[in-house]
């Protein structure tokens, strides 16, 4: 069953589409359609910030009682290598960042910058995609869950 997304803002509804898109082309390691989710998934203002929320809620559902060190190392070595045997340009840094920023615990120094959005595009549905198979949890669920955070920091930055 395929969700519509239909309910949620043009702007979360295109994040939405693009972040399926791109977990779907990752999970049958289609590259023609993963390089166009990931374009489109790029052009969406604020998806990073949705798939860092899908990537903390996977995250906590993978480890209820907290990651440590090792956990974090064994999700970056899992998902690089996963990844690798049909995107061989993953980029290791890239996920750690990732996975840190989703923890809340990145903070760059003055010689390392964030990923800009296309790299963010690019890696964090490898990421969601090695959770999704971690945990068995549906990505619809998080991605709704994502954007209800999302919408909760919002009102309350008001």
């Amino acid at each position: 069953m395929t969700v519509t997304w239909r309910h949620l803002p043009a702007p979360a509804r295109e994040i939405a589409v693009a972040a399926t898109e791109a977990v779907e082309a990752a999970q049958a390691h289609d590259g023609v359609a993963y390089d166009r989710a990931v374009l489109r998934l790029a052009g969406a203002d604020r998806a990073g910030l949705v798939l860092g929320g899908v990537v903390r809620l996977l995250l906590e559902q993978a480890h209820p009682d907290g990651l440590d060190g090792d956990d974090v190392r064994q999700v970056l070595e899992h998902c690089v290598r996963a990844a690798a045997h049909w995107q061989p340009d993953v980029d290791p840094h890239a996920v750690l960042v990732l996975l840190a920023g989703a923890l809340g615990v990145y903070d760059p120094g003055d010689d390392d910058a964030p990923p800009d959005p296309a790299a963010v595009a690019r890696h964090a549905p490898l990421l969601v995609t090695d959770l999704l198979a971690a945990t068995g949890v549906p990505l619809a669920g998080c991605l709704e869950a994502a954007f209800a955070e999302v919408a909760r920091t919002e009102r309350h930055d008001d």
